[in-house]
């Protein structure tokens, strides 16, 4: 009995532990365009919990998908991404970001044109912007004088997309790929970044 007491105690230690371990999560919020390639982008990346489409950055409360590709919200379509920091950086996660991006055109990203497409990183504490805008100083080197048009913003409410948005690329592959294809998304990411690593 006493040895059964010791073993449940012991149990409840452990599961206390992986609880307080297993809830340590940050998020990131990220607009790169149309949110079907940023969202699938970052699916890819280890250490990514989970990402979501929505809108941010505008004034208009619970956007609808059709207000806001019409431009008149002032949202851009983004991802909120969450992700163990034991497992992967913000630094990382910024890494990913630039590099699917284009950033040397204003208020638009590849076959999407309009505000709603702009790119932005919306920091949430200090910590990020002061490393956003450090990424952004290297990237500015990289194109120089290009001018890199990618916003630096403060986060506001960040709005879920409908769920036929959510995870797109997956339950619409083949016409998911059509559109990325069609874009010359990855086209232009390798003229400007070079091939991906793997």
């Amino acid at each position: 009995m006493f040895r059964r007491m010791i073993l449940a105690a012991c149990l409840l230690v452990a599961a206390a532990g992986g609880v307080s371990a297993q809830s340590k999560t940050e998020t990131a919020i990220f607009a790169g365009g149309c949110f079907w390639c940023t969202e699938a982008d970052f699916d890819k990346v280890p250490g990514v919990i989970s990402t979501t489409s929505g809108y941010t950055g505008g004034t208009v409360a619970n956007p609808t998908y059709h207000q806001v590709s019409s431009g008149s919200t002032g949202h851009a379509e983004a991802v909120k991404v969450v992700y163990d920091p034991a497992k992967v950086t913000y630094a990382k996660l910024l890494d990913v970001y630039w590099r699917s991006i284009d950033p040397l055109v204003k208020d638009r990203q590849f076959c999407d044109a309009g505000e709603q497409y702009r790119t932005a990183i919306f920091y949430l504490d200090d910590a990020q912007k002061a490393l956003a805008e450090e990424t952004k100083k290297t990237v500015e080197a990289k194109f120089a004088p290009k001018p890199v048009y990618t916003q630096i913003v403060k986060a506001g409410a960040f709005y879920d997309a409908e769920d036929y948005h959510q995870d797109y690329h997956i339950k619409n592959e083949a016409r998911y790929k059509f559109y990325r294809w069609n874009c010359g998304r990855d086209q232009r990411l390798e003229q400007l970044w070079g091939k991906e690593q793997s």
